[in-house]
């Protein structure tokens, strides 16, 4: 996928659901943990040397798996690329929870099957689609497809 450089920074300098200073080490063999500024923008993780304004580089959080290595530590990977795995330490065992439920929750898919989820529980409780007033209730994005509902567990997929 095509990004616009600036466009990208302009995203990484909009309020962020979260930012801490994380470990991370990137999924080349031989990368060590180095501290850098991580912020959660939309469905978006972006990294920076901690002295710098600019983001080094940008993960988007589809398509990809987020596990937890162990208490303080989880790990993004990509269903294409299941090998290569982004790892990140953080400071406690909550800190990395909170981590790992927020990029849950941040994925398109999580809140598209969220979504249909609520739609369906709306419609079966009052017979109403809350999406007709919108005029979107017929787009296949918005249809059931597998399961409805998406729970954060300790692994997950977006």
């Amino acid at each position: 996928m095509r990004f616009n450089e600036k466009e990208m920074v302009s995203l990484s300098r909009q309020p962020s659901e979260m930012a801490a200073e994380l470990g991370m080490r990137g999924p080349k063999k031989g990368d060590v943990v180095k501290r850098r500024l991580v912020k959660l923008v939309v469905n978006f993780l972006f990294y920076f040397r901690i002295d710098e304004e600019e983001p080094i580089g940008a993960l988007l959080l589809e398509q990809c798996r987020v596990e937890k290595e162990d208490k303080q530590t989880f790990s993004i990977a990509f269903l294409d690329e299941a090998e290569r795995k982004y790892v990140f330490e953080c400071d406690s065992e909550d800190q990395c929870k909170e981590w790992i439920d927020a990029i849950i929750k941040a994925s398109y898919e999580f809140m598209r099957k969220n979504l249909i989820f609520y739609r369906t529980e709306i419609h079966r409780l009052t017979g109403k689609d809350p999406l007709e007033q919108y005029g979107i209730s017929d787009e296949a994005r918005f249809q059931v497809s597998n399961g409805l509902q998406a729970l954060p567990r300790e692994s997950s997929s977006l």
